[in-house]
């Protein structure tokens, strides 16, 4: 396992209110591993991505990557795994490269900033080989495509050798027969270099790029995205995909909204236990007895005179 998410809390504090961003979340990723964290804005998924990339630091749970916890590093430790241990993929082609560097010498700087200055353009020149780029690694970045632009920014991100990766919307600014290109990238790298590979997106169809999707709403792990069949050549067999809704170890669970709306599922509801699994009914509220009813009226009249005698009361007014 190379990342392991207990109980993971962050609290935000902005204009003297407390916002939480992710409520004891729990995520395992293998080691190896191409996944995507989908969600709304304000799910908590960026949050997520900043504290597994040593960018934030959590409020309270356990957050475990490759054998380090995060949350006990110091500053020093945490820039230190930043620079060595994880590697970052932007939407923004500015924020991964610098423009008036060419391809190669992009990709030989983080090296260079580590103090690894052995072979490191040697290096550089087989990264930028492996994302498909060893006849333009000589090209500066106005010279090169969006897409060209993001794979440089792979072979950037992969130059100390992290074992992670991550991508933050890496293919927002691209059109689809790239994006798909950046996908067989990451693929390749995960299969040959065995990196592990988180994508962050709020594309929907980015199940059918990656090994497993998981989905956060509200600061919690809702559900889960998995591949059920493998893509095959034989005609009428395509990919199948499941969304398993995500228990966490309290027993919480995400449901659907539209599936609450649409049974008209408010407030409370009725567990019933049935052959293979749980069944939630609505509960259909009762109209109050006569009995209820005076009880409310008798209570309702006898608040005056408590109201009388605790106006009396000395400093009580009202």
């Amino acid at each position: 396992m190379l990342i392991v998410c207990d109980g993971l809390v962050k609290i935000y504090k902005v204009a003297g209110l407390e916002q939480v961003a992710l409520r004891e979340l729990n995520l395992n990723i293998e080691r190896g591993e191409l996944m995507a964290i989908v969600g709304a804005s304000g799910s908590g998924k960026t949050t997520l991505m900043n504290i597994l990339g040593g960018l934030d630091r959590p409020s309270a749970g356990r957050v475990v990557v490759d054998g380090q916890e995060l949350l006990r590093m110091s500053d020093s430790q945490l820039n230190r795994y930043r620079r060595e241990r994880v590697g970052f993929i932007w939407q923004q082609s500015a924020r991964n490269l610098i423009p008036y560097l060419n391809a190669i010498d992009n990709v030989t700087l983080p090296m260079t900033v580590a103090g690894r200055t052995h072979r490191s353009r040697q290096r550089a020149a087989e990264l930028l080989e492996r994302v498909g780029l060893g006849q333009r690694m000589h090209h500066r970045l106005s010279e090169l495509s969006g897409g060209e632009q993001q794979r440089v920014a792979i072979a950037v991100g992969l130059a100390n050798h992290p074992p992670l990766l991550l991508a933050d919307e890496p293919t927002g600014e691209v059109d689809t027969a790239t994006a798909a290109l950046i996908y067989e990238t990451f693929r390749t790298l995960r299969r040959e270099m065995g990196v592990t590979i988180i994508v962050v997106s709020h594309d929907p169809g980015v199940a059918r790029q990656v090994d497993r999707v998981v989905a956060i709403r509200d600061g919690m792990l809702a559900s889960e995205t998995v591949r059920q069949a493998e893509a095959s050549q034989q005609p009428g067999v395509t990919e199948a995909f499941e969304e398993l809704v995500v228990l966490d170890k309290n027993g919480r669970l995400h449901i659907p909204p539209e599936y609450l709306e649409e049974l008209q599922i408010r407030g409370r509801a009725r567990l019933e236990v049935v052959e293979g699994g749980i069944l939630i009914r609505k509960v259909e509220e009762a109209a109050p007895s006569a009995r209820q009813v005076a009880e409310v009226e008798n209570t309702s009249q006898s608040r005056g005179p408590l109201r009388d005698l605790w106006g009396r009361l000395p400093g009580k007014r009202g």
